[in-house]
């Protein structure tokens, strides 16, 4: 078994090995680089990260707590399949706190934030060009966190983290439809104006849009990729 993992950000200072296997092997669980379904081996990945099997043994169990491993008889540690009812889960909590996350950026946005976001989406409508899926879903992520440390929420953001897993995987074969890219743009940037205006109802409103996009992209999804959902 090859696993060919996308390219990462420059190593993060003090991260340990278990971090950075968890991390990688997490991006490529959720770009579905590594596919629904697939089996995993510690010693395979232990040797692909020039590692020792403890870290792998390690991340795997970090893994298995986000819900997206899983150990099965008689096939070991195996990649969990898509399940629409999981992402339904995460997509509810997800918009309970970021509903809450604008409200507060109406009150209160740092303008270091505001132009972060903004510059965001630029490089959005950019990948949206370039028909690159992988890099527009990461910088659809740092979108959402830029307006939760704008308005001071972090903490907030670390509970959406561990359950948007389950909606960016789903997200990964929406975003492959032609034209599915540009409207979350505009949607990015109809919330982004928003909270500009301090309009805390109209941000609502668009935040509750934007999170109601993959219910509209995910129709027929479990048929037409029947192989990848539980």
């Amino acid at each position: 078994m090859t696993i060919v993992l996308p390219i990462q950000s420059l190593p993060r200072l003090q991260e340990s090995a278990a971090a950075r296997v968890e991390r990688e092997l997490r991006a490529g669980i959720i770009d579905l680089t590594i596919r629904p379904g697939e089996r995993l081996s510690e010693s395979e990945i232990a040797e692909r990260f020039q590692v020792s099997r403890q870290p792998v043994r390690e991340a795997f169990i970090a893994l298995m707590r986000q819900g997206l491993l899983d150990v099965q008889p008689q096939r070991g540690t195996v990649v969990v399949k898509l399940s629409v009812r999981r992402m339904l889960d995460a997509r509810f909590i997800r918009e309970a706190i970021e509903v809450a996350i604008v409200r507060r950026a109406c009150e209160r946005f740092d303008a270091h934030y505001r132009d972060r976001a903004a510059s965001l989406i630029a490089a959005q409508e950019a990948a949206a060009r370039a028909g690159d899926h992988a890099g527009f879903q990461r910088l659809d992520s740092l979108f959402h966190i830029a307006l939760a440390e704008g308005a001071d929420c972090m903490e907030a953001w670390t509970a959406v983290e561990m359950q948007k897993a389950h909606m960016d995987r789903v997200c990964a074969l929406t975003l492959h439809s032609p034209g599915s890219m540009d409207p979350l743009v505009a949607q990015h940037q109809a919330i982004l104006n928003a909270i500009e205006d301090g309009d805390a109802e109209r941000a609502v409103a668009a935040m509750r849009h934007h999170l109601s996009e993959i219910l509209r992209g995910v129709a027929g999804l479990d048929l037409t990729f029947a192989e990848l959902f539980e």
